[in-house]
């Protein structure tokens, strides 16, 4: 195969259902074609897809990206290697870092400069990750929820291949994997409400409703699954991408309650209710798990939708006291005791608090000189 047919294969991509798994047609989720949701989402035409790619590329207003640089706290793998067990650390978007049992584990793992297929065009970083990728320790897993490039990113996983144990997927996700060359034997593919135990600790693939696919060809040809953590008493949940739906009443009720819920809160828009929560949303499936303390995430790493960029943070917290819910929302890099978290400080606007410091004195000195204000 030359390279180019090789490029244009991965750009094209390869539906599970030509792979022929034998593992779909066990799936309730799967109609011998694609993978399903329990409650169908409504079909859109082409027209407002369209409109709604337009405006996410050319319309977007002001304040979707920070006007100055982040804070992060920068991780070295001694701190990591001396942290104690249950710390979990926020890297960026949708990928956390835990420590269990002495042994690490990291979810949807992106630690490319933009989640697209191109290296040049698409969502780029507000930050760099708070540790490099060739800095992390072995991992003992990792954790996939679905296969959108800000979930998953080829080069990300195929760098920690060669130091992770085991990779955790949906239906459909591993076999991407392997075609990438990540060894089968390394690779557990769960349907929904499946589970597997690894070194005491359980996992198990619960629903969630999205869609999958990397390319115009291969919608929904994988399964996507938020998580549920067991470490003995500990219950964490990670929600992965999803819209708000009756299913988080049943986890809650199946595995709950959660001593943390790690619940998708950003990249939403009244335009794809039923694949993004909004943020009232979210705090409503907190409710349903009978989730303790909620930790949003899916936020904060990259511009995917028209929102401003800190909106997800202050809509959160609004809506979390007004219900007496404990929040935390540590920086990215710093660490998070999933055992007694504590509620974080509102790092968030410290960049606006730092941008109109540099504005104000701007501002002054063109008034002071009878000119118009520049902002």
């Amino acid at each position: 195969m030359t390279p180019l047919v090789g490029s244009i294969r991965h750009a094209l991509g390869l539906t599970a259902a030509q792979r022929g798994r034998e593992l779909f047609d066990q799936s309730a989720q799967h109609d011998g074609q694609r993978f399903r949701n329990v409650k169908p989402r409504p079909v859109e035409g082409i027209g407002k897809t369209l409109g709604i790619a337009w405006n996410l590329l050319f319309n977007k207003p002001d304040g979707t990206a920070p006007a100055s640089a982040l804070p992060v706290d920068a991780l070295s793998p001694e701190q990591l290697r001396a942290a104690p067990d249950r710390s979990l650390y926020r890297l960026g978007h949708s990928t956390m870092l835990l420590k269990l049992r002495g042994q690490f584990w990291l979810t949807d793992p992106v630690f490319a400069e933009r989640a697209s297929p191109f290296r040049r065009f698409g969502p780029k970083r507000f930050h760099a990750p708070p540790i490099a990728l060739a800095d992390l320790p072995p991992l003992r897993g990792v954790i996939l929820s679905h296969d959108h490039y800000d979930h998953l990113d080829r080069e990300t996983v195929l760098a920690l291949a060669a130091t992770t144990g085991v990779f955790l997927t949906p239906l459909g996700v591993g076999d991407r994997l392997i075609e990438w060359g990540i060894d089968a034997s390394k690779i557990r593919q769960l349907d929904w409400w499946q589970q597997v135990e690894i070194d005491g600790l359980a996992f198990t693939a619960t629903p969630a409703q999205h869609f999958s696919g990397r390319s115009l060809f291969d919608g929904n040809s994988t399964l996507w699954a938020s998580w549920v953590i067991v470490d003995d008493a500990l219950r964490v949940f990670f929600s992965g991408d999803t819209g708000y739906f009756d299913g988080f009443k049943t986890i809650g009720e199946r595995l709950g309650p959660f001593d943390v819920t790690l619940l998708e809160t950003g990249a939403y828009d009244a335009q794809w209710p039923y694949v993004h929560m909004q943020p009232d949303e979210t705090v409503q499936a907190h409710v349903d798990l009978r989730g303790h303390w909620l930790v949003p995430v899916h936020n904060g790493t990259f511009d995917l939708a028209r929102h401003r960029w800190q909106e997800p943070y202050e809509r959160i917290v609004g809506l979390s006291a007004a219900r007496g819910i404990a929040l935390a929302t540590p920086r990215m890099g710093e660490r998070l005791d999933l055992s007694a978290p504590h509620r974080g400080e509102k790092w968030w606007r410290e960049i606006e608090e730092r941008v109109q410091e540099t504005v104000t004195p701007r501002r002054w000195f063109s008034c002071r000189h009878g000119r118009q204000a520049s902002s």
